[in-house]
């Protein structure tokens, strides 16, 4: 007896394990930036149920929608791909620095080259060569 299966509704596989990491980078993003499914429908073309579905990984991206989602969240498309993206801690210190009055960003970046120049100062352990 053999299975039948609704068109477009997928079965469990290993091969859905990026998928699933796909959806989850999707919602976490829309999340973190505080956006409402409607209004990334609405600045994508994608249908709300599409992005619901997409996100439950219900539903496979289409690379087009992809590119349009990553620019909504302003996201490189490689960080849903890959995961490859700078820090979270980059990233919120950025938002806090925009706010910042020109002398002040300059102060933290002094600061931070000040942060990077003495931990490059610190003696480096040494392994034995024997």
């Amino acid at each position: 007896m053999t299975e039948s299966r609704e068109p477009g509704i997928r079965t469990p596989s290993e091969d859905d394990e990026p998928q699933k990491r796909l959806s989850r980078r999707l919602r976490e993003a829309r999340e973190y930036l505080g956006l409402a499914q409607q209004f990334v429908a609405d600045q994508t073309g994608i249908p709300r149920a599409s992005i619901s579905a997409i996100e439950t990984g219900r539903r496979r991206v289409e690379a087009l929608e992809l590119e349009r989602l990553a620019a909504v969240y302003k996201f490189p498309v490689a960080y849903f791909l890959e995961g490859s993206l700078e820090p979270a801690s980059v990233r919120a210190l950025a938002r806090e620095a925009v706010e910042l009055t020109e002398d002040d960003r300059a102060e933290v970046l002094r600061f931070a080259q000040f942060l990077k120049g003495f931990g490059e100062s610190r003696p480096r352990p040494t392994r034995d060569r024997g």
